[in-house]
């Protein structure tokens, strides 16, 4: 947008303001709740119907018309599932008139806001009063939520793919997105991730027994952050307004592994209470403590030799897992006055994980001596094999700190928003052993050989054909290596004050707002890492496998001989001083990943508002300046005879420089998004808007390690990723709780970014002053054109005969096409064309729900297509993760009207996760993990 248009744009906005209020106007307020009076119904639209005035209820079920000439309205109203309610109202001149509205199903009003339909009814009404193209989940009014992982509860809404870590939930990916071209908020804070290298937020460190709801906006206004491309993922905690009655709920629970054969425990309190009628509390607090396992198995190195298609390198992993999660928010609220509400909102999420992994990996430096179809057979006679068994004890906690407080002012037709808040996110570990290895080379002609069968695509077996005694004594496996980590500290850190301003003017058949804002962002993220390398072991005797030795409790394949989970740590502590430090490793890996970055964002919007009964219009435009300040290290690794600067050097030195990069970049984020609902309950809906989403600070980092010529480095002149976007839907509302929806999007991605491998052919790349023969780096690539279609049905059969209208159902699929154009082969004029990572061409999820009289049940499938995973040079090294379907089934009984039973059976079908490429034309396998089912059990009391 020119600065021509712009000055326009902003002088046809405030030509408005000149407008004057209409005489005799007054201001109409009220709050829509359910006719039991337990909460207020957000999302509910108000109507007044003469002047064709149109609003929705906020959190709290709170709603506002101002400048209203004086005189007598019909005051309508509309929620999903319940009546419709039309109302008389009369105001005067100069003054307030409040009107509460009561909304009911008939005789049962619980029916809105408790159970399966409440949730279903809640995110209908929610998505209908949306501006843009929105989904949402919310739980009940008595703190029930449809799943027990915030991660897990996305997978319901249409275009959400979940990536799972260890069989759960954890990275959410949205039309087919990877994960980091989301953003993730809490309580309009912007989430911080944990870990060193990623933006994105794993959503499961957060309870969902905390949240109250979980909004999904595709498609963007002014008002709001502009960097995302993928989705704004905006997670909400209970305010103690949104309830009008107390709420204390108890819950207590089992969680059984099938893999591990053990029962975890998980207890959660949440509450709600009025100190008076103008201060609030609520708040909550969850713990987890689950022990589960993973039986994988991965692969590398495929290749072919003599028409015999091999892979180098075999593993076979046991990972032994326990998670102790502990969330704790709490929110108090406070009117001051008529006009003021004030908020104070926290929340302390803590996620350690202790991981035992446990693996024996085949390394073959020759192709196979014999081999068929399905099989290669590898001999000591042919070249050296290397045969480990290690452990990985890593002990890391993460931690998600958010404050805010902020509030809203209403003046007549003036409304004022602010808030600051602080968000503070951490991944430590102190003391991980990972790994220690044990190693033995077969090298002489007869001793050892192992033939591997690939008949099975999802699994590769392994026979010993020689040497059977010598692989499988633990005596014979040498201490080869342990990597400590004395400290490894990640953290990210964010600051903001945010303000906006808007002013309505009523305009006869409807009211136009004039909107403004500016927002502050301060971030620093940051790494450091300090580890210890010992390759030598100088006690009494050798360290053999035989002194830390274990069982193994791994169902894919005999594994023994071990380490034992806590052996090796034991022995560590006694004898550390016999351990021989190598100091050339841990120079390099101490000094390697450290790095800083500091992001920090001024964004300021203008947006214009129309409102009617039947159209809704926003257009405006937002800025965002941002500034980055990067420091890094340049490692340089030399051998003993090498040189550095010109200088000879006599030992293996690592030589370490500090650098660091500034700049900065202003973006222009127009926006045009229309609401129209030519009949009543048929709502159509229009987008185009532009957005962006800045690189990962980790890849900005400039740091780098060079070694033999060759170098792997950070860019710190990474453009973001900038898109043009447009979304068009049709929705139809019918019954009284049922809607379908239909619509499209189009993203036009510019600056997609990769990681790259460059060869420097004759000439080198220039780097620091030296010339390499190769370089691995992350660049900005062509273009990435992402087209999709979502469907999405959703209905409570209530107008069935008994007792089938106790049914509900819920239903969508989503297409994404997302290709990309990415240079390969280090020539920058080849261009490849490839669908992008993460991208799910077919997603669909589907719930078949049953409520009535005290019995729930709830049948859920979640399926997804297969993704690329991992882009490489050539199409047939690609990572693909194959589809996934996973079944959930749930049961609750409500005992008396306050305590219910409850049990979930996760993944019935024990679905396995499955990566592979395509080479020698079947798909090889390169990681394979499965994690049975797990049953969870137990009570929730509410009083």
């Amino acid at each position: 947008m020119s600065h021509r248009i712009r000055a326009r744009f902003a002088a046809a906005l405030f030509a408005v303001t000149a407008l004057s209020t209409p005489a005799f106007a007054g201001t109409l307020v009220g709050t829509v709740i359910d006719a039991g009076g337990v909460r207020g119904l957000q999302g509910a639209e108000v109507e007044l119907v003469e002047l064709g005035r149109r609003t929705s209820a906020g959190p709290d079920g709170s709603f506002r018309f101002a400048d209203v000439p004086s005189g007598s309205y019909t005051l309508r109203a509309v929620y999903a599932g319940a009546d419709e309610s039309r109302t008389s109202v009369s105001i005067t001149e100069d003054g307030t008139t409040r009107t509460d509205i009561a909304l009911s199903a008939g005789d049962d009003s619980l029916i809105l806001v408790i159970g399966q339909q409440a949730n279903l009814g809640s995110a209908i009404s929610r998505q209908r009063a949306a501006d843009g193209v929105y989904s949402v989940l919310t739980r009940d009014a008595v703190g029930q939520f449809p799943d027990q992982n915030v991660a897990e509860s996305l997978r319901r809404l249409p275009g959400v793919n979940i990536l799972n870590d260890q069989g759960e939930g954890r990275f959410v990916s949205i039309r087919g997105l990877d994960p980091e071209l989301n953003s993730s908020s809490l309580n309009g804070v912007r989430l911080p991730a944990p870990e060193s290298d990623v933006r994105s937020v794993a959503l499961d460190v957060i309870s969902s027994d905390l949240i109250e709801s979980i909004e999904v906006k595709k498609s963007l206004t002014p008002d709001m952050d502009g960097d995302t491309i993928g989705a704004s993922i905006e997670i909400n905690t209970t305010s103690a307004f949104a309830r009008k009655k107390d709420l204390l709920k108890l819950s207590a629970e089992g969680s059984y592994n099938d893999l591990t054969d053990h029962l975890s425990p998980k207890g959660a309190v949440d509450f709600s209470t009025k100190l008076s009628d103008n201060i609030g509390v609520a708040g909550g607090i969850s713990y987890y403590k689950r022990k589960f396992a993973t039986d994988n198995m991965e692969m590398d190195g495929w290749d072919e030799d003599d028409g015999v298609v091999y892979a180098d390198t075999v593993e076979y992993r046991d990972y032994d897992v326990e998670r102790e999660r502990i969330s704790a928010s709490l929110s108090f609220d406070f009117k001051a006055g008529e006009s003021t509400t004030l908020y104070v909102r926290g929340l302390y999420s803590q996620f350690d994980d202790q991981e035992y992994r446990r693996r024996l990996t085949f390394e073959m430096d020759e192709a196979p001596s014999d081999g068929s179809d399905t099989t290669a057979e590898f001999l000591s006679d042919g070249g050296e094999i290397s045969v480990q068994r290690d452990l990985k004890d890593r002990f890391e906690s993460q931690k998600i700190r958010s404050l805010t407080m902020g509030g809203e002012t209403d003046a007549g037709p003036w409304k004022l928003v602010y808030s600051a808040s602080w968000a503070k996110s951490s991944e430590r570990e102190n003391g991980s052993i990972d790994p220690v290895k044990f190693e033995r080379k077969f090298e002489d002609a007869g001793e050892f050989g192992v033939r591997f069968d690939y008949s099975k695509p999802m699994f590769t077996g392994h026979t010993i054909t020689a040497g059977n005694d010598l692989f499988l004594d633990p005596s014979e496996y040498e201490f080869d290596k342990a990597e400590i980590t004395t400290l490894s500290d990640a953290q990210d850190e964010e600051y903001a004050l945010k303000a906006d301003v808007s002013r309505v003017f009523a305009l006869g058949t409807g009211e136009f707002t004039v909107q403004g804002g500016v927002k502050s962002r301060w971030r620093e993220k940051f790494y450091n890492g300090t580890f210890e390398v010992y390759d030598g072991f100088d006690g009494d005797s050798d360290l053999t496998l035989a002194d830390v030795l274990g069982k193994q409790d791994y169902g894919l394949a005999l594994i023994e001989p071990m380490p034992g989970k806590k052996s090796f740590r034991k022995f560590l502590s006694t004898n550390r001083d016999a351990f021989e430090l190598d100091p050339f490793d841990t120079d390099q890996m101490s000094a390697e990943s450290d790095y800083s970055v500091d992001e920090d964002i001024l964004a300021a919007y203008l947006l214009g508002r129309w409102d009617s009964s039947t159209v809704r219009i926003i257009g405006g435009v937002r800025m965002e300046r941002t500034k980055n300040r990067m420091t890094g290290n340049v490692v340089t690794l030399v051998e003993e005879g090498g040189e550095f600067g010109g200088e000879p050097v006599e030992d293996d030195t690592v030589f370490v420089t500090p650098q660091s990069f500034s700049r900065s970049y202003t973006d222009w984020l127009p926006s045009l998004t229309v609401r129209y609902e030519p009949v009543p309950n048929l709502v159509l809906r229009a987008a185009g808007y532009k957005n962006l989403m800045r690189p990962k600070l980790s890849s900005l980092a400039p740091r780098a390690v060079i070694e033999d010529n060759e170098g792997e480095f950070g860019n710190p002149d990474l453009k973001p990723y900038r898109a043009w976007n447009a979304d068009l839907s049709v929705e139809y509302y019918f019954g009284r709780n049922a809607a379908v929806s239909a619509g499209v999007f189009y993203k036009d991605v510019k600056n997609y970014i990769i990681e790259y491998t460059v060869d420097g052919g004759d000439t080198g790349i220039p780097y620091n002053g030296q010339l390499l023969d190769e370089a691995k780096t992350w660049i900005n690539g062509d273009t990435a054109k992402i087209r999709g279609f979502e469907f999405s049905y959703s209905q409570a059969f209530d107008f069935l005969p008994a007792p089938f209208d106790g049914l509900l159902a819920q239903f969508n699929y989503t297409y994404t096409d997302a290709k990309g154009r990415v240079t390969t082969d280090g020539d920058l004029g080849d261009l490849r064309r490839v669908g992008l990572p993460s991208s799910a061409k077919h997603t669909f999820n589907a719930v078949l729900g049953y409520e009535k009289g005290p019995i729930s049940l709830r049948v859920a499938g979640a399926y997804r297509s297969k993704y690329l995973d991992e882009l490489n040079d050539e199409a047939d090294q690609d990572r693909y993760v194959a589809s996934h379907f996973q079944l959930d089934l749930s049961a609750k009984y409500k005992v008396t009207e306050n305590v219910q039973l409850f049990g979930e059976w996760v993944n019935v079908t024990d679905e396995p996760y499955f990566a592979y490429q395509n080479f020698g034309g079947s798909r090889r396998l390169l990681q394979y993990e499965e994690y049975s089912w797990t049953a969870k059990f137990g009570v929730k009391a509410t009083f």
